[in-house]
Formats: structure tokens, sequence, C-alpha cells
């Protein structure tokens, strides 16, 4: 079966840099639970010095892995306590307010 690939991108405010660091150092155990259940497979967070948040995951179904994710509590409480620490997320949470960015070439 096909994976998607998936990336998308965010921005993390320059003052909260060192600390959404931290906060990936130690994802709680029952979100990283959630997002293995839910689809989200290869997924990786880059992070530049001036904010910039690339992440790349593959999946069967991106949309469908996005609803399992937001059926689930873990979820809800983790895009409230990360939502603070980005720009330009027109007031929607994290997992709904990246930019995804489309895919234009890949070699296996």
């Amino acid at each position: 079966m096909r994976l998607e690939r998936v990336c998308f991108l965010g921005r993390v405010r320059p003052e909260r840099l060192a600390e959404y660091r931290a906060r990936h150092e130690r994802v709680w155990p029952d979100m990283l639970a959630a997002l293995r259940e839910a689809g989200w497979g290869n997924y990786s967070l880059f992070l530049t010095e001036d904010g910039l948040l690339v992440a790349y995951l593959e999946t069967q179904d991106y949309q469908a892995a996005l609803d399992r994710m937001a059926a689930t509590e873990v979820n809800a409480r983790w895009q409230r306590d990360m939502a603070p620490y980005f720009t330009e997320l027109d007031g929607l949470p994290p997992d709904q307010g990246f930019k995804r960015v489309g895919e234009i070439f890949h070699v296996d």
C-alpha cells in the first residue's frame, strides 16, 4: 500500500524556542502511543533557530490519521498546551493551523 508523505510548517515564538525543544524531549507516553495508533509513522520535527518548524510524517491516509487523533483526549490536552508556543495559527489548534506543504518530487 502506498504511503502518503506529509510535510507541514509552523512558526514557534522566538522567546519560547528553548522551552518548545525541552517539551519535545519529554513527550507524554500516552501522546506517543496515540500518534502510533492513529497511523502517524516516521514522524519528525525540525526547528530552525528563527522558529520555523518543519514536520514530516508518513501515513496511509493523512485526513484519517488527523481524525483519529482529534478523537483522543490526550491530543486535545497536547494541542491546548502547545498552542501558546506558536504564531500564525489564526485561532486554530496547532494540528489544524499548520500550513501543509505540497510534495513536488520524491526519490525512493
